[in-house]
């Protein structure tokens, strides 16, 4: 039994679109598989997370604004990388070191 889980921000869609989603969701596994009688043993979860539960880069994401300043924060240190590494190890070495910032630590 395939279980597809979709997480979403809270109030994202209304229900009638939750309905939808997981209806189409629940076609392209049909597809996928090649038999309508798969259709019964598909299951959707669409999870709704509160804007508290989401964070992108270790700072509490806020919607458009957060991910404008997220993108553009990796693109800058995508630009400061030299070459082109093609290891973690040496993204790692050629990365730019950032300083992490946490409240209340001195």
């Amino acid at each position: 039994m395939p279980l597809v889980t979709v997480k979403l921000a809270a109030g994202a869609y209304t229900e009638k679109q939750k309905h939808d989603l997981a209806a189409r969701l629940t076609d392209v596994m049909v597809a996928f598989e090649g038999s309508e009688a798969f259709r019964e043993l598909v299951w959707v979860l669409i999870e709704e997370l509160h804007d508290d539960s989401w964070h992108i880069g270790g700072q509490p994401f806020f919607g458009p604004p957060s991910l404008m300043s997220t993108l553009s924060r990796t693109k800058a240190a995508y630009q400061a990388i030299e070459g082109t590494p093609t290891t973690r190890e040496d993204l790692a070495t050629q990365a730019p070191v950032r300083q992490r910032r946490h409240e209340g630590l001195g």
